[in-house]
C-alpha cells in the first residue's frame, strides 16, 4: 500500500466507532494479527529496544531503525501502521519535523510525538517547549501522515489530570490529529480527557490503571482507538519464561505443547 493510500485508511479508521491497534514488534506478530482480522498496527518502541537488548526511551535504538520496524510491518501486512517514535527522537521542534519527514518517507500511516526528554532527571518537557514542538511536527504532517500527541506524565510520576488535559489541549490545537495520555487512573479521567479534546480522536492504553474494562465500556466513553503499547510483547515473553521454566526441569514436552507448527506460517512472507 502506498503510503497516502495507507494514511487515508488510517485516518478514516478514527472517524467513527471505536478501534483495537494492536502493537507488532516484528514481521511473524505483525503478520499473525493482520491474520486475527486486526485494521491496522502500531509499533512498540519497548518491544523494538527489549528484543536488541537494549533500554527503552533512551535513544538506544536509532530512528532509521525505528522506522524500518514499522516499514517492514507494512510491506508485510499492506496494514496502515502508526510508529511509535518515542520523543521525535531529540528535543527541538525540528528534531520533531525530521522525525515526521522519516516516518513519511518509511510508508508509515501514523506516528506519536512524546514529551518526553530521554533524560531521567527531568523526564518531560515544559509545558511550552512540548507544545512547540507537536506544533512543527503537525506543520510537517498535515495531510500527509495522522499525528498523536502525547503526554507522559502518568507513566513518569506525575499523576496531575489537570496538567495533562491542559498539555493535550493544547497539542490538539498545535495540529495534532489524535490525542494520548498513557496511564490515566480511571474512567473519570478518561471521560475528562475524551471530552477536553472532543471532537478529536482519543488513544487509550489499555485501559484505565484502575482495572481492565472491555472495548464496549471505552467506546462508549468516546474513546477512538486502543493500542497495547508492549503488552503482547510482554505476554510472548512470559510464555519463553514458561518454557523456559519446564526445559531447565527436564520436562521438554510440557515447554513446546503449544508451539504453533511450521505451517501456520506458510504464505505469510516472500520467497527468498
Amino acid at each position: 500500500m502506498k503510503q497516502q493510500a495507507a494514511y487515508e485508511r488510517f485516518r478514516a479508521l478514527h472517524e467513527t466507532g471505536c478501534f483495537l491497534m494492536p502493537n507488532a514488534w516484528d514481521g511473524t506478530s505483525s503478520v499473525l494479527l493482520k491474520a486475527a482480522g486486526f485494521q491496522a498496527l502500531g509499533t512498540s518502541s519497548a518491544a523494538i529496544a527489549f528484543g536488541l537488548g537494549r533500554a527503552d526511551g533512551a535513544h538506544a535504538v536509532s530512528l532509521a531503525d525505528s522506522v524500518a520496524n514499522g516499514t517492514l510491518m507494512a510491506v508485510l501486512t499492506g496494514l496502515p501502521v502508526n510508529g511509535d517514535l518515542e520523543d521525535g527522537y531529540g528535543p527541538s521542534p525540528d528534531d520533531c519535523a525530521m522525525t515526521v519527514r522519516a516516518a513519511i518517507a518509511g510508508g508509515l500511516a501514523g506516528l506519536g510525538i512524546e514529551d518526553t526528554t530521554a533524560d531521567p532527571a527531568s523526564p518531560i518537557h515544559g509545558f511550552d517547549a512540548a507544545v512547540a514542538r507537536v506544533r512543527r511536527a503537525a506543520a510537517e504532517a498535515k495531510g500527509r501522515i495522522l499525528l498523536t500527541g502525547r503526554t507522559d506524565n502518568f507513566l513518569h510520576g506525575r499523576a496531575d489530570l489537570e496538567d495533562t488535559i491542559r498539555r493535550l489541549v493544547a497539542f490538539a490545537e498545535a495540529g495534532a490529529d489524535v490525542l494520548y495520555a498513557p496511564g490515566l487512573p480511571d474512567m473519570a479521567a478518561i471521560l475528562a480527557v475524551v471530552r477536553a479534546v472532543a471532537p478529536k480522536p482519543v488513544n487509550v492504553l489499555l485501559g484505565p490503571r484502575s482495572g481492565m474494562v472491555t472495548m464496549t465500556e471505552l467506546a462508549s466513553a468516546g474513546v477512538r482507538r486502543v493500542s497495547l503499547g508492549g503488552a503482547l510483547y510482554r505476554v510472548a515473553m512470559r510464555q519463553i519464561d514458561t518454557a523456559a521454566k519446564a526445559l531447565a526441569a527436564g520436562d521438554i514436552a510440557a515447554a513446546v505443547t503449544s508451539a504453533l507448527p511450521s505451517s501456520a506460517f506458510t504464505g505469510f512472507f516472500p520467497e527468498a
